[in-house]
C-alpha cells in the first residue's frame, strides 16, 4: 500500500517547514548524485565516505572510538590494490544523529521518505504550528536513531535517511487523524487507488516494520533500520497523545465513522430520530 493523498482535511496554513524539508532533503541527494558522478552510486566511493562522515554510526554514539580511515577494495584493470581514505567526521557525532536525517542511500529511499513527508507532514504541522513542528520532527528522529543504537550499538554501519522522523510524522497522524481518509494505491494483480482511513493505513505500515525488526534480530547487516521505524513511530504517537492531553481534545474522535463521515442524523434533535 502507498499512500498518495489525504481527502476532506482542509489546513489553515501553508506547510513551510513540510516544504523546507523537502526541499533541503532533495538538494543534499543532489549533491550525493554530484558526488558519485551518475544516477546510480551506491558502490561510489566519495558518496561511502560522505555517508560514513556525515550518517550516524551507532558506535561512535555510544562512546566508542571514532572512524577516522576507512578501507576500500579497488580495482583497475586486473589489478587490486587498498585505498585508505580519510572519512573523519567534520562535526561532532551527535551533529551528525541530525545531519543523518537528510542523507538517502537511493532514488527510491529518497522519493518513498519524500512522498509520506509531502501526505502526512502538512496537517501536522497545521495542527502543531511550525516551529513546534521542526523541533518534533527532529525529536522523533533523534528517538529512532536511539532506538536503532540502542539495538546496534557495535555497529559501524553509517544510519542514514529520514525515515526515523517521518515515522514520527505518521505516528502523530494516527493519533490526531485516525480516521481521515487516505488515498491509497494497492498493488494486487492490477493497481487500484482506493480510499482508506489512516488508522489501517499507517497500523498495517507499522506493524509490518515491527515483524521485519523482529525478524533483524541475529541479522549482520540487514540493510534496512526498522527498529528506528518503530522507535520514531511510537515517539510521535506519545506526541500525539500530550499534544491532545495539553489541548484537552479526547484522544478519540467522538460519533466519527471509521471512513471519516458523519452520520447524518447527528445534526438533528433526539426527537426527530
Amino acid at each position: 500500500m502507498i499512500p498518495i493523498g489525504h481527502i476532506g482535511i482542509q489546513r489553515k496554513t501553508i506547510p513551510y517547514v513540510t516544504y523546507g524539508l523537502i526541499s533541503v532533503n532533495v538538494l543534499v541527494f543532489l549533491y550525493e548524485l554530484y558526488l558519485g558522478g551518475s544516477l546510480f552510486f551506491t558502490d561510489n566511493i566519495d558518496v561511502t565516505v560522505f555517508f560514513l562522515q556525515w550518517g550516524l554510526i551507532p558506535s561512535e554514539l555510544t562512546g566508542g572510538p571514532e572512524i577516522t580511515e576507512w578501507r576500500f577494495l579497488v580495482r583497475e584493470g586486473r589489478n587490486i590494490g587498498i585505498l585508505n581514505a580519510d572519512v573523519a567526521s567534520p562535526i561532532s557525532t551527535w551533529g551528525t544523529a541530525f545531519t543523518s536525517m537528510f542523507l538517502h542511500g537511493g532514488w527510491l529511499h529518497l522519493l518513498g521518505n519524500m512522498l509520506y513527508l509531502w501526505v502526512f507532514g502538512g496537517n501536522i504541522e497545521d495542527r502543531f504550528g511550525h516551529l513546534i513542528f521542526l523541533l518534533f520532527y527532529l525529536g522523533t528522529g533523534l528517538a529512532a536513531v536511539w532506538t536503532h543504537t540502542a539495538l546496534n550499538m557495535e555497529s559501524q554501519i553509517p544510519l542514514v535517511g529520514a525515515s526515523g522522523a517521518i515515522a514520527g510524522v505518521t505516528g502523530a497522524y494516527i493519533v490526531l487523524f485516525p480516521f481521515s481518509r487516505i488515498r491509497t494505491l494497492i498493488f494486487f494483480l492490477f493497481i487500484m487507488a482506493v480510499d482508506m482511513p489512516a488508522i489501517l493505513v499507517l497500523g498495517f505500515w507499522f506493524i509490518l516494520q515491527l515483524f521485519q525488526g523482529l525478524g533483524q534480530f541475529g541479522a549482520w547487516d540487514a540493510g534496512v533500520a526498522y527498529w528506528a521505524h518503530v522507535g520514531g513511530f511510537v515517539a510521535g504517537i506519545l506526541c500525539g497523545l500530550i499534544y491532545k492531553l495539553i489541548h484537552r481534545e479526547p484522544l478519540m474522535p467522538e460519533r466519527t465513522r471509521p471512513w471519516g463521515r458523519r452520520n447524518p442524523w447527528d445534526n438533528f434533535p433526539p426527537d426527530y430520530r
